[in-house]
């Protein structure tokens, strides 16, 4: 996902497009005396906005004149010499440049309310709101930083570490509620962020892009390796289902064997996304390449100015990602109170509600991108994500329940099994001819509003389907 992210990020972050304006408010801060006034005359500059001053100001974090001529360039705080200056200085000027790199952050102010209001145990409804909307901001965040810092490690370990963090947030809540033992949490979040993406997502960015020109165009030799991959990771959860119906009437241990199958299965889909990830990293990394759509960027864009140097970036990787475990335990706690009070099943709080909190950033930022003709990039973050739950983020929960006791397996209940199956199955009919239009994309919204819905009356205690074909596989 190394190069896919890349260019994801360079055209879908809201303020990438103002560094160069920053730049030269910057500049021109050097020329012009403070609040605008030229440095010859002494004329006030009455077009020059109050606002803008105000926010070259705190974009520049200090920016002082030399004492010894009026004609020196200014001295930023932040570049002084004296450490005890430069230090506290630069860390509040990439502190702000890191808070205006996506307007979403403006939701930070919910994360101390969140942790606040979660440590006084006051209303669980109250806490699963404020800890929802904290964690939309921090997950662009995390996904910032980690761009960030990719970008220093080469494309190699950038592709590694945007496999890893990539899907942070949905990992680190499912592990706080594998510790829990809520292993229908983690199932459906996990499957619901699958669906989200090769869905919601998916549908909104065809929507997107069909809403400015009739048909797009993008690389089907790559979707059609994402959604071949899809169909694999269908079938790991297929068996599994089948297994356990088989095995009703059985007089071995049905619990021992499914786990047995889900942990070796995991083992192999891990496998088989380190040889993904070596596809596509390495042999067949040109198929992969978000430039190549543009003929090399015929825009002209330029590459994307790095904010954060490799420590900056790991400080708020870290920080981030402990913000993010906090709220999520929060959350996590609330969830058996909103069960009880609202009568929301947990199946639909882990399907629909936790995955739109974690991919909320992204999914505008793929919309934004498609609407621009980029249909790779969206596609390729859309179905990346997906693989990465799908051949990642879940045989990984399985292996760690398995470490710390949990019996987390890839047996999901049937009806979710089949909903999975259909949803690649449709996916896979509407991207393998390398085109889309508006159309195919009202087909994936409906498909996944239709499934929200079922899932919305779906109530957790349903049966198994393998109690209505267990009949069929008793049959001598």
């Amino acid at each position: 996902m190394s190069n896919i992210r890349k260019q994801f990020h360079k055209l879908g972050r809201s303020q990438s497009g103002n560094w160069s304006l920053r730049q030269t408010i910057s500049n021109t801060m050097g020329k012009d005396g403070p609040n605008g006034r030229p440095a010859g005359d002494g004329a006030d500059d009455e077009r020059q906005p109050l606002m803008t001053t105000a926010r070259s100001s705190l974009g520049n974090m200090g920016s002082i004149r030399g004492m010894s001529g009026g004609g020196e360039q200014p001295h930023h705080l932040y570049e002084d010499d004296r450490a005890w200056v430069r230090w506290p200085m630069n860390f509040l000027h990439l502190s702000w440049l890191t808070l205006t790199s996506n307007y979403v952050n403006v939701l930070l102010l919910f994360v101390p309310a969140g942790i606040i209001i979660g440590m006084l145990k006051l209303n669980p409804t109250a806490v699963f709101v404020v800890n929802f909307l904290a964690i939309v901001p921090l997950a662009a965040l995390l996904s910032f930083a980690t761009e960030e810092l990719s970008a220093k490690l080469g494309q190699t370990i950038g592709g590694l570490m945007n496999a890893t963090f990539g899907n942070a947030v949905e990992l680190i809540v499912s592990i706080v509620a594998l510790q829990k033992g809520e292993i229908r949490i983690v199932q459906s979040s996990m499957l619901g962020s699958i669906l989200s993406n090769i869905l919601l997502v998916l549908g909104c960015c065809f929507i997107a892009s069909g809403a400015r020109r009739s048909e797009s165009t993008f690389n089907e030799t790559v979707a059609s390796t994402m959604s071949s991959l899809m169909a694999v990771a269908a079938t790991s959860l297929i068996i599994p289902a089948t297994l356990y119906a088989s095995l009703t009437k059985s007089q071995s241990s049905t619990d021992t064997n499914i786990l047995i199958l889900s942990r070796g299965t995991s083992i192999i889909l891990l496998i088989l996304y380190c040889l993904y990830l070596y596809f596509q990293l390495k042999t067949h990394a040109k198929l992969f390449d978000g430039e190549n759509q543009d003929g090399g960027g015929e825009d002209g864009e330029e590459k994307e100015p790095e904010i954060l140097g490799p420590i900056p970036a790991s400080v708020c990787l870290v920080l981030v990602t402990v913000l993010v475990a906090v709220c999520a335990e929060y959350l996590v706690d609330s969830i058996d109170s909103i069960v009880q009070t609202s009568g929301i099943s947990k199946t639909f709080i882990g399907l629909v509600l936790l995955p739109i909190v974690g991919n909320a950033a992204e999914h505008v930022t793929a919309c934004v991108v498609a609407y621009k003709g980029k249909m790779d990039l969206a596609i390729g973050v859309a179905l990346g994500s997906s693989l990465q739950i799908a051949l990642f983020v879940t045989p990984f929960l399985v292996m760690l329940g398995w470490a710390i006791g949990q019996e987390m397996t890839l047996h999901f209940q049937g009806f979710e099994t089949v909903v999975f199956f259909l949803s690649v199955l449709v996916v896979n009919y509407l991207i393998q001819d390398g085109k889309s239009n508006y159309l195919e994309g009202c087909m994936c919204l409906g498909t996944y509003i239709i499934i929200a819905l079922a899932f919305y009356v779906y109530p957790d205690d349903a049966g198994d389907i393998g109690s209505m074909v267990k009949g069929f596989f008793a049959r001598s």
